[in-house]
């Protein structure tokens, strides 16, 4: 056979791997499922490291590592205490803002706004497992600030403005890291294609072109990424033509079942590879109950030509990409807590910053020992609460809780939250001088009690199994199998209904209800089980 024979041959079969999708790698999205919005990205030689919005909840900003932009692991928080959090004025949906995160010269930054407090700050580590340092505020105007180190050793601040007298614009200031202060007035440098709520900017440099990627339409079903380029990083930006480059805002994917896609960050990879994480929602039924998620789609760059996300600028729940920076492999989401260890797991959070006396793992060995505030559910800050993310549509829920409340005011339980206004509960309260079990629900200024179940002595288990429509409540006392209690619609705790920014907790608490406490509660385990 002659050589150019053999080469059409391998030719042929290139093309035909190519086209057949032999050799491709498949992975599905959302890649952090329930409430993990604006996601930003950066790389440290062979491993990458992910933020994600917190809001009102503490600790703030989970940090999470990879190794192949599929398979997260969280590895702490960036803020974790309180002189780095304030949230006294957060509730559950403001506090903390569109986290950036960056690495240079052998330091992490991670700049955000804290929107309830003094605005825009950052903080470094140099393991990005933590420590992190205490805050920097700036000045700069807006929210979602985000860092660029240029090649020249200088260092620039991004935001967005969105109110007051000047708004729906993007500035620029160049800044002194050391300091925090500004070096330069903001410039405004782009204003976006139109869409409301121009945010999320990120400079990049590429090819002797500045790009700059943002967010607009607002984080609803209209949300999308755009981007811009200028030879001069003060601008005059160019508009990419082919804008948005990411949005599921169109008639091609308006049954995607993945909606609201927006705010996203670039990576490179070590073979020269492009990826972006993005957030979007996955609605049922028009609502949307697990929050923003984390998704993760490739990108194409033409030489001295504009990216191309995914091929069609979407995202879908199966992926399939030419490579990854690593293997990727099957995520177990399941958790088992039986509360032995000295401290909880990274999955879990306070409402606001928490009143360390009010939670305990060493009173009682094997048990989370929460004492009751007189703040309820309803209020906050100061609630004995302690939650994870619902995750996903389909799960299972279980604890066992031991509580003899003293007054008629003290309940403690697990709850379906959302916000103050917004949750559902089940939990044990004193009636006369037995105890009782009540189903409860409070949509908006609606309260309702479901169900009243009289209680013999001893410690009770309390069950919530999820599915895209429904949650179902039950429980369960001296090992005799499971009685359900009560269904009750998604929908309630959704976006949609609420609002807010944030996904549903499923969270463990006690309170005095307005009253002073002494209500001791006590949960000897808890169990977080995706059903397939």
């Amino acid at each position: 056979m002659t050589r150019s024979k053999t080469k059409i041959i391998l030719l042929f079969l290139l093309l035909f791997i190519k086209n057949s999708g032999f050799g491709q790698v498949n992975y599905q999205n959302p890649v952090l499922p329930g409430f993990y919005p604006d996601p930003s990205i950066c790389r440290v030689q062979n491993d990458y490291y992910m933020v994600n919005s917190s809001f009102g909840y503490f600790p703030g900003v989970p940090i999470f590592h990879s190794t192949n932009l599929v398979n997260w692991e969280q590895i702490g928080y960036v803020l974790d205490r309180e002189e780095q959090l304030p949230l006294a004025k957060a509730q559950t949906t403001l506090g903390i803002f569109a986290p950036t995160i960056r690495y240079h010269d052998g330091l992490f930054y991670m700049i955000t706004t804290n929107i309830t407090d003094k605005g825009n700050f950052y903080v470094t580590a140099k393991n990005p497992a933590g420590p992190w340092s205490n805050p920097i505020w700036i000045t700069t105007p807006g929210i979602d600030p985000s860092l660029f180190f240029d090649d020249n050793g200088k260092v620039y601040v991004t935001s967005a403005q969105n109110w007051g007298a000047v708004k729906n614009r993007i500035v620029m200031s160049e800044i002194d890291l050391t300091t925090g202060k500004l070096l330069s007035e903001p410039v405004t440098i782009w204003k976006g294609t139109g869409g409301k709520y121009p945010e999320g900017p990120h400079l990049y440099k590429k090819e002797g072109f500045y790009y700059l990627i943002i967010a607009e339409g607002g984080t609803e079903y209209g949300h999308k990424v755009t981007i811009a380029r200028s030879k001069n990083i003060w601008g005059v930006y160019e508009s990419n033509p082919a804008n948005p480059i990411l949005t599921h805002a169109n008639s091609n994917e308006e049954n995607n079942p993945i909606q609201g896609t927006g705010h996203g960050d670039l990576v490179q990879t070590t073979d020269g590879s492009w990826f972006m994480v993005a957030l979007g929602f996955r609605p049922l039924d028009g609502h949307q109950i697990l929050g923003r998620e984390t998704f993760l789609a490739p990108v194409a760059w033409n030489p001295n030509e504009w990216p191309i996300v995914n091929g069609a600028g979407s995202i879908a729940l199966d992926m399939k990409v030419e490579k990854l920076p690593g293997e990727v492999k099957i995520k177990n989401y399941n958790q088992n807590d039986d509360f032995s260890e000295g401290k909880l797991g990274f999955e879990w959070n306070y409402i606001n910053n928490p009143i360390p006396q009010n939670y305990f793992l060493s009173e009682r060995k094997g048990y989370l020992r929460l004492h009751g505030s007189e703040k309820s559910l309803s209020e906050n800050p100061g609630v004995t609460f302690v939650g994870r993310r619902q995750q996903h549509f389909n799960f299972n829920v279980t604890t066992t809780i031991d509580f003899n409340p003293f007054t008629n005011n003290e309940e403690a339980g697990i709850s379906l939250y959302k916000d103050a206004l917004h949750h559902y509960k089940l939990f044990i309260r004193k009636k006369g001088k037995e105890r009782e079990l009540v189903l409860a629900y409070n949509i908006g200024k609606i309260k309702a009690i479901e169900k009243r179940i009289p209680l013999k002595k001893g410690t009770i288990k309390l069950t919530i199994s999820g599915t895209p429509a429904l949650y179902e409540f039950g429980f369960s006392q001296a090992n005799n199998p499971v009685t359900t209690l009560g269904k009750v619609e998604t929908k309630y705790l959704s976006t949609e209904t609420a609002g807010g920014f944030t996904g549903t907790y499923i969270g463990l608490y006690a309170t005095g209800n307005s009253a002073k406490s002494k209500a001791v509660a006590d949960f000897e385990n808890f169990s977080y089980k995706v059903v397939e």
